[in-house]
């Protein structure tokens, strides 16, 4: 710095010293002394360090926090563990089991908060189109009109496939198959008109209050009921030998155009599993739902229904089924010791 502070005063000197000379050397003493008057750079203090602005915090609401698919029940605040007082901790929004004999709650969770159920929509549509009395052997085809525009889902049964109104019925029940659904709706007599107010009329006489339906797959969220509600369901749907084999089946072969078959297997791997007896089941799983399970499963030579909607993760409501059942073993195990 001291040496910066020299050479501008020199150069200070010499332009007052040209100035007077006044000659031709002026304007090259003056570029000189502009090159030495140049400002040094600062001297970078040592270890120096720069620090970014924090930036300021921004408190944000709960809904903002969610996710942008988040579930209907997590929207409501029901998505947590061990709701209630029960030290069960268990991923599903709303749950209820019963003990389908006595018709005794085992266990319940949310069960009177109307959700979107997605393919548990299916056990409705069976139940109308078996009461309609139409023919399983009828042929009926898929076409253009079962395409999904709610969510844009895939299939694997082209447009101008035609199957047995049975073998639709079949994987709509065990492989959750949406074409398959839609078209059974699409050719009830008076089209789905008609079958949507059929199965508004049916939820409605079998006791379920706060159910409402606008499409037979599940596909819309506007499809709605309560656990307490497909306690019911489940509980007509398993008095139909049909539904509950469809339901329960682990794969199913098709033949389609071209001489070409197609193997479904069913959505729920309970059903594979010899240490589950499941008379009837019906799984389902849109954004807005979560995954969702029904069952009515044999448990310690009980009957007894599972209802388990909006459940967290892939896998989480077979795992939520399974804490319930070693539950219920471990109460009765405890009854049965203290009886002796």
């Amino acid at each position: 710095m001291r040496k910066f502070q020299q050479l501008r005063l020199a150069g200070a000197l010499v332009l007052c010293s040209a100035m007077l000379m006044g000659g031709a050397l002026a304007p090259a003493v003056a570029q000189a002394v502009e090159v030495q008057a140049t400002p040094a750079p600062p001297v970078k203090a040592k270890h120096a360090v720069k620090r970014k602005p924090k930036a300021a915090r921004v408190k944000r609401s709960s809904a903002e926090l969610l996710p942008a698919r988040a579930s209907t029940a997590q929207r409501a605040g029901l998505r947590s563990k061990d709701a209630g007082s029960h030290p069960l901790a268990l991923e599903s929004s709303a749950v209820l089991v019963i003990d389908q004999d006595s018709s005794s709650v085992l266990f319940s969770k949310n069960p009177g908060v109307a959700l979107p159920i997605a393919s548990i929509t299916k056990l409705v549509t069976a139940l109308v189109v078996l009461e309609g009395g139409q023919s399983l052997d009828e042929p009926v085809e898929i076409t253009q009109a079962d395409l999904d525009t709610e969510k844009g889902t895939g299939s694997r049964l082209k447009f101008g496939t035609v199957l047995s109104r049975g073998d639709l019925l079949h994987l709509a029940l065990m492989s959750s198959e949406n074409r398959a659904a839609h078209a059974l709706g699409r050719n009830y007599p008076g089209g789905l008109a008609d079958f949507i107010p059929a199965m508004n009329a049916k939820v409605q006489l079998l006791g379920m209050g706060s159910s409402r339906f606008v499409d037979p797959t599940g596909l819309s969220s506007r499809n709605v009921a309560s656990a307490e509600d497909l306690v019911r369901l489940v509980h007509a749907a398993s008095l139909n030998p049909t539904i509950r084999e469809f339901s329960t089946g682990r794969e199913h072969r098709v033949q389609v155009a071209g001489g070409r078959s197609i193997d479904f297997r069913n959505t729920n791997a309970l059903v594979a599993n010899p240490t589950w007896n499941i008379a009837l089941q019906k799984t389902g799983y849109i954004a807005e739902a979560g995954r969702c399970l029904v069952m009515n499963a044999l448990i310690q030579g009980k009957s007894t229904v599972i209802v388990l909607l909006d459940s967290v993760g892939k896998y989480a409501r077979l795992g939520d089924a399974a804490r319930i059942r070693k539950w219920l073993e471990a109460k009765n195990a405890t009854l049965e010791a203290k009886a002796i």
